[in-house]
């Protein structure tokens, strides 16, 4: 059952000075209709705010450049941090802060070999979710 609302918050764009600008609305409904159902359904469903915050931070560390750079190198290949800041053309304490992050996040780990530390991606998800966004930027 859909509720429908005609009417409410549907004034026309006012013209003139003071107005404010039309934007284009063929990707909006010409009518408020509540599909009751679905949106019962899905609100039962919803991830927990716990849940969706680590997500959103997930992909809020993933969205930054260096970062996003430091996952590919390691996702060719393993790295200690003065490669990775060579490689990107940094500082190590620049790289390092960065790692940190990822870290923090179990998106890379380390292993140490002697005085040396090695980063690698932490598992296979980081990897699949770094080559899905490539493949999706890739298509545009």
């Amino acid at each position: 059952m859909a509720a429908v609302f005609e009417g409410k918050g549907l004034s026309p764009r006012k013209k003139g000075a003071g107005a404010e600008p039309t934007l284009p609305t063929d990707d909006l409904c010409e009518v408020s209709v509540i599909h009751v159902e679905k949106v019962t359904s899905l609100k039962d469903r919803l991830l927990p705010g716990q849940m969706v915050q680590g997500l959103a931070e997930l992909f809020k560390v993933m969205g930054d450049p260096t970062r996003a750079k430091i996952i590919y190198a390691l996702s060719e290949e393993e790295l200690c941090v003065c490669d990775l800041a060579a490689v990107l053309g940094m500082s190590v304490s620049a790289v390092s802060h960065h790692l940190r992050l990822l870290r923090n996040l179990r998106l890379v780990k380390f292993r140490k070999e002697g005085r040396m530390v090695y980063y690698t991606l932490d598992d296979q998800h980081v990897i699949s979710i770094f080559t899905e966004g490539l493949k999706h930027v890739e298509e545009q």
